[in-house]
């Protein structure tokens, strides 16, 4: 009988905790690493992966995702399953739902349909709604087959909108007794499961209900806060994620609580040249400060290019645009004939012109980081709008005489809604992001996996670290990309036994081909339920992936194998 289930013969090893790397072998016996060396014969395994020229290292863990209900009809967690992440933390920015009573469950939908743009009709129809209370949450996700290993924050949204009521949640503190409850339910989680406790913070967030009010944590006074944060404290464990917040009120929370907050997001904004602005270095410097006094706190990083597709029938990212949000809520039909509008189209135009110095210097339109100048038309369904097809909406108006926002705008009603508009490419500052990725205190990632599905593809970022990054920029070596991207959040975020290749460890694996990983190309897949469709990058060089020892996927294909486990506590 083979003393192995798997052999991985021959590799190159990234052990994850920036060891020097090394040729060897890994023996893999149920779910676990159970040898590695130099000379495991293949006649020991079941199984024989060979990975000659190949590199092996610990799957990707991916702290920032919003995969709470694709998880129900997708065991993988794609796109971030595809590329190579193993462990995903879920309920981040405060959204999930658990707890709720069954009469809120369609309210709980319609907000994340906005906030997060997750198909409302594929929510509608691929959630099991088996549970009301956060521990029963957990039991569901424990019985659903999973093809990752699954973290769960308590998000405070639905946690504070089934104490007090949503509306009056939205509009007044706690007092004593819903302070209480809460506490209670939290505490309850906590010993279910439950990793710590996410919120989304500050006072115009793009990310908003589906009415175009702010969220519950949006509104939520420092003073709640800080009693949420001394839950964690009480606990003796968990950790917190915010986003949004202010810097002060982040050491606050992390001071209160004597827990770790992971903050969102610590990036590098470029402006009109390519040149980095200064405010991600300031950033950096203030997690180097609050860390050398013991104030644990960790940046989020965005690594991966910030890119943007979209149609004027879902988009919403210009939400905190007061002007914009009036023109964007409704249906489409309601949507466009907003757009038509001239006073509405008064009020957009004169924002946009108001911010030209600050769109000069790397920032945008209606607070988001592109120029409507420079958008451009990526396909149109109309044959007598073809000429604009590759136009930026900047030439468009030039070739029109008119305002860049009328030229987008009139397109987009040309063309059904339908007109495809993409961000146009900007020059990367190699230099300014070797300086983030290599801070101290930077994890890579901010997938928002799960979320704005028909935006962006920014679960790539594991593939995009490794292949531009670190391959063709050569921003850091190896030893430490794969340290980076599995070992160090695992340790952050309170995964006990992941993200390293060690005798002992789970069996969660990638390994791939260097030289020809690729991201893949954007396109649109019609796999969501009830139809919905999403965008995906399938990425080419990873040739196993395995999850507690077992491969999910083999050349990009499939296996069906649903090893994932629920870690609650941070392990399982």
């Amino acid at each position: 009988m083979p003393e192995f289930d798997t052999v991985i013969r021959g590799g190159t090893i990234f052990d994850g905790q920036r060891t020097p790397r090394f040729r060897g072998d890994i023996g893999i016996k149920d779910g676990r690493i159970a040898a590695i060396g130099g000379s495991i014969h293949s006649s020991s395994g079941a199984k024989v992966i060979d990975a000659s020229g190949l590199n092996v290292a610990p799957g990707f863990v991916d702290l920032h995702t919003h995969y709470d209900s694709q998880l129900f009809w997708d065991p993988y967690c794609s796109i971030s399953g595809w590329h190579g992440v193993t462990s995903v933390a879920i309920g981040n920015c405060g959204f999930g739902f658990a707890p709720c009573k069954p009469e809120d469950q369609d309210r709980a939908m319609l907000t994340m349909s906005r906030n997060e743009a997750v198909p409302l009709e594929a929510m509608q129809e691929g959630m099991p709604w088996d549970w009301e209370t956060y521990p029963e949450f957990l039991d569901s996700l424990e019985r659903t087959p999973k093809g990752v290993n699954v973290l769960s924050y308590m998000p405070l949204n639905p946690l504070m909108s089934y104490v007090m009521g949503l509306e009056a949640a939205k509009s007044r503190p706690a007092n004593e007794a819903e302070k209480a409850e809460m506490r209670r339910l939290m505490l309850e989680g906590m010993a279910a499961g439950g990793c710590g406790w996410s919120a989304q913070m500050g006072e115009n967030d793009v990310q908003r209900d589906y009415d175009g009010t702010l969220m519950i944590t949006n509104l939520m006074t420092e003073g709640d806060l800080i009693s949420f944060a001394r839950v964690l404290r009480e606990a003796g464990r968990g950790f917190i994620q915010c986003i949004g917040a202010s810097q002060d009120l982040t050491e606050k929370l992390a001071d209160e609580s004597g827990r770790p907050v992971i903050w969102n997001v610590l990036a590098v904004f470029t402006d009109q040249h390519g040149i980095a602005m200064p405010g991600y270095e300031s950033a950096m410097n203030w997690l180097d400060e609050c860390n050398a006094r013991g104030t644990r706190i960790f940046g989020q990083a965005l690594t991966a290019e910030n890119n943007f597709q979209f149609t004027f029938e879902e988009w919403n990212l210009f939400d905190t645009s007061p002007a914009w949000r009036a023109m964007t809520l409704g249906t489409v039909e309601e949507r466009a004939a907003k757009m038509a509008l001239p006073e509405m189209r008064a009020a957009v135009k004169a924002e946009y012109d108001e911010q030209a110095e600050y769109r000069d210097m790397g920032g945008g339109g209606a607070g988001v980081v592109f120029d409507f100048n420079g958008l451009i038309v990526g396909e149109l369904h109309k044959p007598e709008l073809d000429r604009y097809t590759g136009w930026t909406c900047g030439e468009i108006a030039a070739d029109r005489g008119c305002h860049v926002i009328d030229a987008m705008l009139d397109i987009a009603l040309e063309d059904d809604m339908k007109a495809l508009f993409v961000t146009s490419p900007q020059k990367a500052d190699m230099a300014a992001m070797k300086k983030m990725a290599t801070s101290a205190f930077a994890l890579p990632g901010v997938s928002d996996g799960g979320a704005h599905t028909k935006f962006i593809t920014l679960g790539r970022y594991p593939t995009e670290y490794l292949s531009l990054l670190v391959r063709d920029n050569e921003i850091m070596d190896l030893e430490q990309a794969h340290w980076r991207l599995s070992a160090y959040p695992a340790l952050a975020a309170g995964f006990r036994d992941r993200g390293a290749i060690r005798e002992g460890a789970p069996a969660d694996i990638v390994v791939y081909d260097l030289e020809n990983l690729d991201m893949g190309t954007t396109e649109k897949a019609y796999d969501y339920p009830a139809g919905a469709w999403r965008l995906i990058r399938k990425p080419h060089g990873y040739r196993h992936i395995m999850v507690n020892g077992e491969e999910t996927f083999v050349d990009g294909e499939c296996t069906g194998a649903t090893s994932g486990k629920l870690l609650r506590h941070g392990a399982a």
